[in-house]
């Protein structure tokens, strides 16, 4: 199993990370590519270096964002999450989906 965290508005992909005011988890089972669950949860006030601390405390071993910086970069490296970034707007079910396909 492995946590997904995807910053979102409306259900799609969030374009900037640091400014979103939620982050969906997806669920997932990477062996057999399927999506378990999904949960949208209110994200934490925004404060420089937090939200990869407060994402590995919600279990996520990847981000997947539109775009982010080297600094949040670095401290997601730390906390040992992969990022996947430069990804399309795209619900959150598309953006998991071709995770868990190498895409």
């Amino acid at each position: 199993m492995i946590t997904i965290a995807i910053p979102t508005n409306e259900g799609r992909l969030h374009g900037h990370f640091g400014g979103c005011r939620e982050f969906t988890l997806v669920q997932a089972d990477p062996e057999q590519r399927k999506i378990i669950s999904i949960q949208t949860v209110a994200a934490p006030p925004h404060q420089p270096g937090l939200f990869p601390r407060w994402l590995r405390e919600q279990g996520a071993k990847v981000i997947i964002v539109g775009g982010i910086g080297g600094r949040a970069l670095a401290i997601f490296a730390k906390e040992g999450i992969e990022v996947r970034a430069g990804e399309p707007d795209a619900t959150v079910e598309a953006l998991a989906a071709a995770y868990l396909d190498g895409r």
